[in-house]
């Protein structure tokens, strides 16, 4: 049976060629590898370090949890779909409900639970029916606005959060990142992210240096006199620990407040099979099933000992669009490297410690080019942005999944951001499809290109 864990050595294992890809079954030489999965670490740990925190669990635990997952979803998906699964921002909002209305962490993991049973549920369906019924709910305008929503919803996390904290140092390191992934060539321009982190964090601690410290917002938002760079967490911080378990508890509440979310993981799961698919030349609809009932099984694993649930990582696709670099070996030893972190909290203070401005600099490239492969998506699938049909529902997904446009039902319940974007993209479209003059109906959702993808005579 393939697994997936054996690959290729791309060319000499050291020097792609000029446009040239490092596709899922190839790798690059072993030290060059184990530092593409240092940098998928370091793309995914902000996210994965903070989503807990918000939630109230053990980041260390989720770290740790994220390198299982990873391992799950390779082994599933057999290779084919390079993705770190990392901790779902979709449920910080989710977990603030549940706590507002008495719910402890135990309650919080136990409707994550749920949410992942129900993910794993219609990733069966999908492989018993067929990539189709996604494609028939979520065609290239649906997918591509998910994408996009999902990729431009971050940059109020960019602009508010981490840029503020040091407008010249993000500046900067922008800057550096930018011209790292353009001019640098070979092996360097792979690791351009990581070199960017590493140049803002000298770029810190030179500051702190010359000019003291800084009066701005800290990462709680306060604003304070504070240094850029601030390494007393590592200090206290120990070498090994173990991270904190306990069980999940579920209550009817917490779970109908939190199974909505299936719907954006869904959508969430098919733009980033879909943006892989895109970036390796590889058609993935065959494997969209696997992927999302791995991402559910992920999950269920990752809460039942409590740890948050797990998504495919969108910094990384953001990674591997900079790198083009798509070895799933990679994902190995970035999975390696979180299990050990996950052990090691003084690993997770270092990371923890890279000052905001940094952070800043570099998410408005990755999160950027996050959302323009949805534009890709259109445009490889020629989407006539002139038809209303396609215009309307995509441009209202957009501007509410950005935005952050909030929709409440109760007093208990509400959607917003990418979840209620996304149900306005999938809805909108199919309702106005449904009272649209047949001309602006101008292909059927299930074209020849979509099904063959089920035909299992096409997979590979």
């Amino acid at each position: 049976m393939d697994l997936g864990v054996r690959w290729k050595l791309h060319g000499d294992g050291r020097t792609p060629a000029p446009g040239a890809v490092v596709r899922p079954d190839e790798r690059l030489s072993w030290p060059r590898t184990f530092g593409l999965g240092a940098q998928h670490v370091v793309a995914m740990f902000g996210a994965s370090f903070v989503a807990p925190v918000l939630m109230g669990l053990d980041p260390n635990l989720a770290i740790m949890m994220s390198g299982v997952a990873t391992v799950v979803f390779l082994l599933a998906t057999r290779g084919r779909v390079p993705s770190y699964l990392g901790c779902s921002l979709s449920f910080v909002g989710v977990a603030a409900v549940i706590r507002a209305q008495g719910g402890t962490s135990a309650t919080v993991t136990g409707a994550c639970f749920v949410v992942g049973v129900a993910l794993f549920l219609v990733g069966l369906a999908v492989q018993r029916f067929g990539a189709r019924i996604i494609h028939a709910a979520m065609p290239p305008i649906v997918t591509g606005a998910v994408v996009i929503l999902i990729g431009f919803n971050l940059a109020p996390v960019t602009a508010s959060t981490y840029w503020p904290q040091d407008q010249w140092t993000a500046l900067l390191t922008m800057l550096a990142t930018g011209a790292a992934v353009v001019c640098l060539r070979g092996f360097w321009s792979r690791v351009a992210i990581f070199l960017g982190l590493v140049f803002g964090y000298a770029i810190s601690w030179a500051f702190d240096r010359i000019f003291g410290r800084i009066h701005s917002a800290d990462a709680s938002g306060e604003v304070t006199d504070h240094w850029r760079l601030d390494l007393s967490g590592v200090e206290k911080a120990d070498w090994i620990g173990l991270p904190s378990f306990h069980g999940p508890t579920f209550q009817w509440s917490a779970i109908l407040v939190a199974l909505p979310v299936v719907i954006a993981l869904v959508a969430e799961n098919a733009g980033h099979v879909k943006a892989v698919g895109e970036m390796t030349g590889d058609p993935l609809d065959d494997e969209l099933g696997t992927a999302i009932s791995a991402d559910g099984a992920a999950s269920m694993l990752s809460t039942a000992v409590g740890g948050p649930p797990n998504t495919t990582y969108s910094e990384n696709i953001g990674v591997m669009a900079a790198t083009r670099v798509y070895s799933t070996a990679a994902y190995w030893a970035a999975a390696g490297f979180a299990l050990l972190f996950g052990l090691c909290p003084k690993f997770g203070a270092v990371v923890a410690a890279i000052p905001g401005g940094v952070l800043g600099g570099i998410t408005v490239i990755l999160y950027g080019m996050i959302g323009l492969l949805g534009a890709q998506i259109w445009l490889n699938s020629r989407v006539d942005l002139r038809n209303p049909l396609n215009l309307v529902p995509a441009a209202a997904g957009i501007i509410i999944g950005i935005g952050g446009v909030t929709l409440e039902f109760t007093d208990n319940f509400s959607l917003n951001g990418i979840a209620l974007g996304t149900i306005v993209v999938i809805t909108g479209y199919h309702a106005l499809r449904a009272m649209a003059p047949a001309h602006l109906r101008q292909e059927p959702l299930l074209d020849s290109g979509t099904s063959s993808y089920d035909d299992p005579g096409e997979r590979r």
